[in-house]
């Protein structure tokens, strides 16, 4: 049959029920109109988006009613109200026009004739749901007896089911659900389903509803016994607690003469205070958040100590070497004589691990003297950690930055904030983002704490941060800040800080006087060497500590008045030696070359091999390699077949020959370009089959035309080579600057080799003659 269609707003009509409702669109006015010209019924569907003025046959539910309509009235305005029976359910086949309304073609269908399943069954489901719905009544006092005595009276389990259904405000949803639903016993198992959600979900809401009830009694009993205590402390004269407490705030405030916005919102707080009662939680928050504000240090600084040699001579005793923060620092203090008025500097020390970072700043806050807070930045997600929280929350409390000044107790303190390339970030905020305001000199003087809610003066706050690496911290926030770089120690530095700094403090730390123990330069070589891999110096701080305890043993228990420490004896003391020393190889080799490399512990030999054999052209890269890397070995390759001729190499071996190019320890990851003249260099000894200098070592990048470009590490890479006793060092022209900041021994021991071109490598490390056009 071919009918008007009705879509409804969130209302299903089911067969043998009658309904009454408003009709107002222009297309279902004006699809009743023709249904009762016509003397036909209608469709009723449900709309499945009520938000949608306009149904199609997307948005409506293709499974309805059949409804005859009974009666029509028509309203002020445009509306209808209308009153139908539904006949019996039915589904759209097609439809058959949009305009001037929606006609469907719909396919009507009853009820499956014999509901499957035996009597006794049948009758449990149909107790199952009067239990439910009786349960269900229970909750909406708004069903009429009439309703409840009609399920009562229902013996067919089809009919009980969209009775039910029709006359409870279940979701029209579930409603839609039983509808399509054609075999009556699972009907009724679906209704029971929706009741038993839905009578679990009114327990709910009337388990809150109770709760609420219950709290707003007891705030008005609170409240009533409240104004008696009230009548009662002011019959025994307490009534001006409250207020003494305020007028302390505000003379404490007042003193302060902090600028008039802030000194405004305090007020108002101590205010606040004199009219909350002393035992509300209301009183504690004000009181705790006066007293933490009243801490700070709003107008207290310390004085500085502009004495540039006597701050000299702070650095020099607590540290050796770091001349570039030692300058800087001095810089600092010069400018601060001659202009007062300067304010804080933003400073990043960037280094690897141990080198005495921290311990700098700490160092630069004894020259400065001033005084110093420190905060610990690593693994810090939460940006409330930086900003604070907002004083409405339970436990609230200023951020690390606030806690800091707090701590240090001046305006002009230096502030330490170690470990900034470590911090995180998760769904609390971004740290590193609100750390952009605190390290931005044009923003910090008005810093905003979410918890004070007041601006503070940071700008006359000397910022030290500590970081092992810039490449994990955010552009913007290292663009705010000096980065002085540490870099790792020599050797012969680490010699000169165990006798001038560490020795001495671990005596002092183990009891023993300088007379008791004596460990001498060869010793301390051996344990650098062979008991510690590092930049720092804290493992060997650590091994120092191990031997002054055993010697600390040793003259306690009167075995000895001395103890003097030798290579030979470090074995007895300290264990098996746990790193073998870097030795040179004892011939020349075919295909094989010494590289140098840059590591977080230090420079370290690294030998290339490069193996030619018959085949089709294949290039194996072995050793744990990086993207960089390969692609420093590929460039290379490319380096010798466009100059095969000149170095007298088969100018098609790359078609007849694979090369295998392989960097030993290959447990450990390697990257950088700095291989690319050593990989060369060991390629072109095994195709032209010319030994390599096994007392020569190289670093540098290499380009197609073989031009050997700049790299980074040579202090640390120059040490490894001086450690492995080599004698000739290999290093790019654009890097002989660098060599004013190598240890002076080491410089005098090695030879360098200064190239700008692959054929000077040759010529060094092989031997080769060869020109190239310039």
């Amino acid at each position: 049959m071919t009918l008007p269609l009705i879509a409804l707003r969130g209302m299903t009509v089911f067969p043998r029920m009658m309904l009454y409702f408003d009709i107002g669109r222009e297309k279902s006015v004006k699809a009743l109109e023709q249904a009762m010209q016509n003397r036909e019924n209608v469709f009723l569907t449900l709309q499945k988006d009520i938000r949608a003025d306009e149904p199609n046959e997307h948005n409506v539910s293709h499974i309805g009613t059949v409804a005859q309509i009974r009666q029509m009235l028509r309203l002020p305005g445009d509306s209808v109200r209308v009153l139908v029976e539904g006949q019996t359910r039915g589904k759209i086949v097609n439809f058959v026009s949009v305009e001037p309304f929606l006609a469907v073609e719909v396919e009507p269908f009853a009820d499956t004739k014999r509901p499957r399943g035996s009597a006794p069954q049948i009758e449990a489901l149909i107790r199952e749901v009067r239990n439910l719905f009786e349960s269900y009544a229970a909750f909406v006092p708004r069903l009429s007896p009439e309703l409840v005595v009609n399920v009562l009276a229902a013996r067919e389990p089809g009919y009980l089911a969209d009775y039910i259904a029709q006359n409870t405000p279940i979701p029209f949803e579930s409603k839609q659900s039983i509808l399509e639903e054609r075999a009556p016993l699972r009907r009724l198992e679906r209704l029971s389903a929706v009741l038993a959600s839905e009578i679990e979900i009114l327990e709910l809401e009337n388990d809150i509803h109770t709760k609420v009830h219950e709290q707003i009694n007891k705030n008005q009993r609170d409240y009533y016994l409240r104004e008696q205590l009230k009548t009662i402390q002011a019959e025994l004269g307490d009534e001006h607690e409250a207020d003494e407490l305020g007028d302390d705030y505000t003379r404490r405030i007042l003193a302060l003469k902090l600028p008039r916005d802030t000194e405004e919102k305090f007020l108002k707080e101590a205010s606040r205070l004199r009219r909350l009662h002393e035992g509300s939680p209301e009183s504690a928050v004000v009181r705790t958040y006066l007293d933490t504000v009243l801490e700070l240090p709003w107008r207290k600084t310390t004085r500085d100590r502009l004495d540039i040699e006597a701050a000299r001579r702070v650095l020099d005793r607590d540290h050796y070497g770091m001349q570039k923060i030692k300058e800087r620092v001095l810089e600092f203090l010069a400018v601060k004589r001659l202009a007062p008025e300067l304010k804080g500097q933003i400073l990043c020390f960037v280094g690897p691990p141990g080198v005495g970072k921290t311990s700098a700043g700490i160092s630069v806050a004894k020259a400065l003297g001033r005084k110093m807070g420190r905060l610990s930045l690593g693994g810090v997600r939460d940006e409330a950690d930086i900003r604070g929280h907002r004083k409405t929350y339970i436990g609230a409390m200023p951020g690390r930055i606030i806690n800091a000044v707090k701590q240090a107790q001046s305006r002009n303190a230096v502030l330490l904030l170690d470990e900034i390339d470590k911090l995180g970030s998760d769904f609390r905020g971004d740290p590193a983002s609100a750390l952009l305001e605190v390290l931005d000199p044009e923003l910090n003087a008005t810093f905003r704490d979410h918890y004070v809610e007041a601006p503070f003066d940071l700008s006359d706050i000397l910022f030290i941060t500590t970081a092992n690496t810039t490449d994990t911290i955010p552009r913007a926030l290292l663009d705010r800040m000096e980065v002085l770089e540490m870099t790792s120690y020599t050797d012969e530095e680490k010699v000169t800080i165990a006798t001038e700094h560490l020795i001495p403090k671990q005596l002092r730390r183990h009891g023993l006087k300088k007379a008791q123990l004596s460990i001498p330069a060869p010793t301390l070589r051996e344990i650098i060497s062979g008991y510690t891999r590092e930049s720092g110096v804290r493992n060997l701080e650590r091994e120092l500590a191990a031997i002054c305890r055993k010697a600390a043993r040793r003259v306690a228990q009167g075995e000895t008045r001395r103890v003097r420490v030798a290579p030979q004896d470090l074995e007895g003391l300290l264990g098996v030696r746990k790193y073998k020393p870097e030795r040179k190889r004892g011939e020349d080799e075919v295909g094989v070359a010494n590289g140098l490399a840059w590591t977080k512990v230090g420079g370290e030999l690294l030998e290339v091999e490069a193996g030619i054999l018959d085949g089709t052209g294949k290039v194996e890269l072995t050793g744990n390699l990086g993207e960089i890397m390969k692609e420093s070995a590929k460039a290379a390759l490319s380096y010798i077949r466009s100059r095969a001729k000149i170095l007298a190499i088969d100018p098609k071996f790359y078609k007849n020959k694979d090369i295998h190019i392989h960097f030993p320890e290959g447990a450990i990851p390697k990257d950088g370009p700095s291989a690319g003249i050593t990989v060369a260099t060991a390629m072109i000894s095994a195709l032209t089959n010319t030994p390599v200098r096994r007392d020569a070592a190289m670093t540098g990048e290499i380009s197609l035309r073989g031009r050997v470009l700049p790299v980074g590490g040579l202090k640390e890479k120059t040490m490894a080579a001086y450690r492995a006793g080599i004698g000739t060092v290999i290093i790019p022209a654009e890097n002989e600057s660098d060599l004013q900041e190598i240890d002076a021994t080491v410089r005098e021991a090695l030879t360098f080799v200064t190239a700008d071109h692959m054929d000077t490598v040759l010529s060094a490390a092989l031997g080769l003659t060869v020109g190239h056009e310039k």
